[in-house]
This record gives structure tokens, C-alpha cells and sequence, in this order.
């Protein structure tokens, strides 16, 4: 089974995810972008790039998730694992849909589900964290192009739409609450799915 984190940089995911690591011990964790590859390098050096093309930007988002797909995802499902990954399609599909929205593209987040569809594999589940815009530009720090309000708010909106389009899929956990209650709620949701499986 593959469960996704997913929601706004400063809504808690990655410390989630790491707390989970200790009541979950025999699954594997693994996020986007990848830490471990030279293409999730070249994603990481986009992200840091204020003058970095928006559309090339996509196209190194998705070679990287095409990598960690063959390399991690694939070989550990085919395997009977449990993979929470912070961060996947979802995440492409919100963040560079809102990238693009000012540029030739008329429907960008249609676009780049179009590009994935024909490789990705979706998640059985995905946990997103609520957060408003400017609570997560906060928390995040504002330190890239992406952390930005104007700019989280059109992700979330984005977000919303991939919700609203599989309301299943999606656990929409309150991520203005303390930590400990935010990972309280999400280990409550991973019990329920796990049990359901």
C-alpha cells in the first residue's frame, strides 16, 4: 500500500513523517524530491533558482518521480511493503500547476496529470495536512519562491480541486493544531487505513 503526506511547506509533513518512522518501523519511508539521486539534486538546485524556467522545472520534478518510482516505490509494493512517502504526485500536480499558471498552458494541473497518468502510480491514500497559506509561509520561512503566501494560496487551491475530484483518497487532517495533536490525528487515520486494507 502507498500512502502519501501531502499538503503546504509548513503544514508539518516531514515532521510527521519522521515521527511516524518510530511506530511504523517496517515501512518504507521515502520522499519527493529525492535525497539520493542527481535528479532529485537538479530539483533541489531548480527550487533554489528564482530565474529557474518554470516548464523545465516541471520536467525535473517528473524525471525525478519517474527514478523513485523504478528505484523505491515499485520494487517495495511489489514486495507487500507499506510506503509513506512526504510528498508525491499530488505535490506536482498543486506546486507546478501554480507555477504555471502564467504561462501558454491553458489548463497546467490538467497538463501535468496528463503527463503522469500514462506512468505514475497513484496512492491508495493520501493524508493531507490543512494549512492556511499564511500560517505555512511562517512556519516555512519564506525562504524560496515556493514558501511564499500569494503563491501557497493558489497551491492550496489547486490542492483543494485534487480533493474535491477523489474525496476517498484524502484524509484532511487539522494542521494548525499542536504537533503532538497533528501526529496523534495522523497515526488515528494510518490505523483506520491500515485496517481497512
Amino acid at each position: 500500500m502507498l500512502v502519501t503526506l501531502e499538503g503546504l511547506d509548513g503544514s508539518g509533513k516531514t515532521t510527521v513523517w519522521e515521527a511516524l518512522r518510530d511506530t511504523y518501523s517496517d515501512a518504507v519511508f521515502t520522499r519527493e524530491p529525492t535525497d539520493d539521486s542527481w535528479y532529485g539534486e537538479a530539483v533541489n538546485r531548480a527550487i533554489g533558482d528564482d530565474d529557474a524556467d518554470p516548464l523545465a522545472t516541471l520536467f525535473l520534478f517528473t524525471a525525478d518521480h519517474a527514478d523513485h518510482l523504478s528505484r523505491v516505490v515499485r520494487p517495495a509494493l511489489d514486495a507487500g511493503e507499506l510506503v509513506i512517502s512526504d510528498r508525491y504526485s499530488d505535490s506536482r500536480y498543486a506546486y507546478q500547476g501554480a507555477s504555471l499558471r502564467d504561462s501558454d498552458l491553458k489548463r497546467p494541473m490538467e497538463y501535468i496529470m496528463g503527463i503522469h497518468a500514462a506512468f505514475t502510480r497513484p496512492p491508495d491514500k493520501t493524508i493531507y495536512l490543512d494549512v492556511d497559506p499564511e500560517t505555512a509561509a511562517a512556519r516555512s520561512g519564506s525562504t524560496n519562491k515556493f514558501e511564499q503566501a500569494a503563491y501557497l494560496a493558489e497551491v492550496r487551491a489547486n490542492y483543494e480541486r485534487l480533493i474535491e475530484a477523489e474525496p476517498e483518497r484524502f484524509i484532511r487532517i487539522d494542521a494548525t493544531q499542536s504537533p503532538e495533536e497533528v501526529l496523534d490525528a495522523v497515526e488515528a487515520a494510518l490505523d483506520d487505513i491500515l485496517a481497512d486494507a
